[in-house]
């Protein structure tokens, strides 16, 4: 989720709950071994004990085919606090994939397997190494395969996105493959892929098998999706966050990314996050449409804090009715 899931979007996301764990944007390796600034830039949070503000802990995530350079730059990731090395075979990104990254891989199960075990090696044997991986490139032929083929390289656990590349993102995701590699491996296997509320999660458990989600794009659009999944498995009734509670963290976001970002750039990056949570909340496919043209980072500062205020107005005549 290059692009979306930076450190900004981190916090907020393990600061509202519910998450035992994230993962870094990954880091693109090439041929050389990156400094440190490269680390830093996509994982500010190894600069403070590898987890974010909230304390959930992040997994450094990498991307790339040669397994030689791949394990070096491993190895140093874990010198910089990297608590666990993640490894990327599922980006279906056409540029990602041209370079030999991300989910071609995986029409090669044997080079997966040499990735791997050249990780493995290199990383201290109490850090965990895990990986990403889809159903396939074209078709599914070679699923089981490239499972095998990961959990035998080292690998201490398995997320698997139910979709092959070229499906894309197109539902469905096809869950039955999920149980069809968990049986296969002996390893923890991680469902992921149209999980976007408690029922799919239920639907999701009930297909695949397994008990461990991954949550990608459902958590961007629904940040508490994982506090009502967590109530659910608990037997709790959980009132979903209401939008009144949900916006003060918007406005946040939108100062740290102002801070982070040129101005020209800002209202790109709170777009792409009101477009997102429009799946769920109403009120937030009304503030899109109304920034959706705006380019003009002042401008959507006044509209954002008039969205505020209204809150504050709503919240007390609320209270001077219940007062009454």
């Amino acid at each position: 989720m290059e692009g979306l899931v930076d450190d900004l979007m981190r916090d907020v996301i393990t600061r509202v709950g519910g998450v035992d764990w994230c993962v870094t944007e990954f880091v693109r390796v090439t041929r050389h071994l990156l400094p440190a600034s490269a680390f830093q830039r996509l994982a500010p949070e190894l600069q403070q004990g590898g987890r974010t503000a909230a304390g959930t802990p992040m997994h450094v995530q990498l991307l790339g085919s040669d397994p030689a350079c791949l394990a070096d730059n491993a190895a140093f990731a874990c010198t910089l606090g990297a608590p666990v090395i993640d490894l990327n075979f599922g980006c279906p990104a056409k540029t990602v994939n041209r370079s030999r990254g991300g989910a071609v891989l995986l029409q090669e199960p044997e080079l997966l397997h040499r990735i791997v075990c050249a990780v493995r090696a290199a990383v201290p044997p109490a850090i965990a190494v895990t990986a990403k991986m889809r159903l396939g490139y074209e078709h599914t032929d070679l699923a089981l395969d490239c499972a095998r083929a990961l959990a035998g390289g080292g690998a201490a656990q398995l997320v698997v996105h139910a979709r092959t590349k070229v499906d894309g993102y197109r539902p469905p995701a096809h869950w039955e493959w999920i149980a069809r590699i968990s049986d296969a491996v002996s390893v923890p296997v991680y469902a992921n892929g149209e999980i976007w509320s408690v029922d799919d999660w239920r639907r999701c458990r009930e297909v695949s098998g397994v008990a461990p989600m991954m949550l990608g794009r459902g958590l961007i659009a629904r940040p508490d999706l994982a506090r009502q999944i967590r109530a659910a498995q608990a037997g709790l009734d959980y009132g979903p966050m209401a939008w009144h509670a949900l916006l003060p963290e918007v406005l946040l976001f939108w100062h740290r990314v102002r801070a982070r970002l040129p101005a020209k750039y800002a209202p790109g990056r709170l777009k792409q996050w009101l477009c997102w949570l429009a799946r769920s909340y109403p009120q937030a496919a009304v503030l899109f449409a109304e920034v959706r043209a705006e380019t003009c980072a002042e401008r959507i500062d006044q509209r954002l804090l008039g969205a505020s205020l209204e809150r504050s107005s709503v919240e007390l005549l609320r209270d001077k009715a219940l007062a009454a």
